[in-house]
């Protein structure tokens, strides 16, 4: 009869242990939230609910309001004559404590760190696809104005 040590080519389970203990085990958390507080109630999270709008810039200034010289800013403005900003949008929050959806600027810092103001009328003009001036066309008058939005005078940074 064959031996079953690892003379016979079998793998040992001791060898096996000894490469678990090697590595640790990885842990797999949950991943972390974005924290988002609302301006009025600092200790109250936000929860968003809807999508983000991402600001476009389009003109030397206002790349300067946002710290680059203006002669960076003017080579940014000729290579990229649409400059998309992935750090800074607007973004419709829901705050419990107001009890209402409020339109605000986020702008973040870092993975998890993010500043939240409201979003002032100025704003809606950098962002692109969207007119909040006119109703969305796709949608029929009969749900625009179930929904509560049949007042044409009304719009988006109006809560």
């Amino acid at each position: 009869m064959a031996d079953s040590g690892s003379a016979g080519g079998g793998v040992d389970v001791r060898d096996i242990k000894a490469n678990d203990d090697a590595t640790p085990p990885r842990r797999r958390g949950r991943a972390k939230r974005r924290d988002l507080r609302c301006p009025v109630h600092a200790e109250t999270s936000m929860v968003g609910t809807g999508r983000k709008y991402f600001l476009h810039l389009l003109t030397t200034e206002e790349l300067k309001q946002r710290g680059l010289s203006h002669k960076r800013a003017q080579l940014v403005i000729q290579a990229y004559p649409v400059l998309v900003l992935s750090n800074e949008w607007l973004e419709q929050l829901w705050c419990p404590e107001c009890g209402q959806s409020h339109w605000c600027h986020i702008t973040r810092h870092e993975r998890h760190a993010h500043t939240v103001r409201w979003a002032s009328r100025e704003l809606w003009q950098q962002v692109a696809h969207v007119d909040p001036m006119v109703a969305n066309p796709s949608v029929s008058e009969f749900s625009r104005r179930v929904a509560g939005r049949g007042d044409s005078s009304r719009r988006y940074w109006d809560n």
